[in-house]
C-alpha cells in the first residue's frame, strides 16, 4: 500500500497530482508542517528526517523529496506515462529532468525569489542559464522529454501554478501551464485536496 504523507496547500500537493496522473491506489496521511509564517511545527506522524512534506510510505519503506518519490512510483509503475523505463531512450533526459529540477532548478529559482541573484553575479548567472533552458525546450516542444508528459512536468508545473515568477514571462511557458492545468488527474489532486 501506498501512503503520502501530505500537508494541505504544500509542495506535497504535486505528489498528490503525480499519484493521480499513476491512477495509483494511495492512502493520504495528513500532518501538521512548520509554515512559512512560523504556525505549526513538528508532528510525530511524519516520517520526514526535516519534518517537512511530501514522503512517500510503501510497504515500510520511507522515500522523501519530490523527485525521488517521483522516480520511486514511475518506477512502480512500469509503462505509465509519466515516467520513463529503464532501456528506453527517453531514460536518460528523464533522470537528466528529475536531478535538474532538485539540484539546479529548485535552488536558482529560490536564490531568484529571495533576491539573492540581485547581489551574487553567480547566482544571477546559474538563474538565467536554467531559466533559459526551460524556455528554449519548452518553445520547441510541448514537454520537457517531448510530445508526452512526464512527471518532472507535474513538479514543475505545480511550483509554476503556486508562483508564476519563478520563470521569466514567456508564451511558451504560459502555454505549458495551460496544458498542464487542464490534465484530468489535476482536477482529480484538487478535489482530493479540498476534500
Amino acid at each position: 500500500m501506498l501512503t503520502l504523507v501530505h500537508a494541505r496547500q504544500s509542495r506535497s500537493f504535486r505528489m498528490l497530482w503525480l499519484l493521480e496522473e499513476l491512477e495509483a491506489d494511495y492512502d493520504i496521511r495528513l500532518v501538521n508542517i512548520r509554515r512559512a509564517d512560523g504556525s505549526g511545527g513538528p508532528d510525530p506522524d511524519n516520517p520526514h528526517p526535516h519534518g517537512q512534506v511530501p514522503a512517500l510510505i510503501h510497504n515500510g519503506t520511507v522515500v522523501t523529496e519530490s523527485t525521488a518519490i517521483a522516480l520511486y512510483l514511475t518506477d512502480l509503475f512500469p509503462g505509465c506515462e509519466m515516467g520513463r523505463d529503464i532501456g528506453t531512450p527517453e531514460r536518460g533526459p528523464y533522470l537528466s529532468w528529475l536531478s535538474y529540477y532538485s539540484g539546479v532548478a529548485e535552488p536558482a529559482a529560490i536564490g531568484h525569489m529571495s533576491g539573492w541573484t540581485a547581489s551574487n553575479a553567480e547566482a544571477a548567472r546559474l538563474y538565467q542559464a536554467m531559466a533559459e533552458r526551460f524556455i528554449a525546450t519548452l518553445a520547441r516542444q510541448p514537454y520537457l522529454i517531448g510530445e508526452q508528459p512526464c512527471a518532472v512536468d507535474v513538479i514543475l508545473s505545480s511550483s509554476l501554478m503556486w508562483f508564476r515568477g519563478i520563470l521569466p514571462d514567456s508564451p511558451a511557458v504560459d502555454a505549458y501551464i495551460g496544458r498542464m492545468a487542464g490534465r484530468p488527474a489535476l482536477a482529480r489532486a484538487q478535489a482530493r485536496e479540498n476534500g
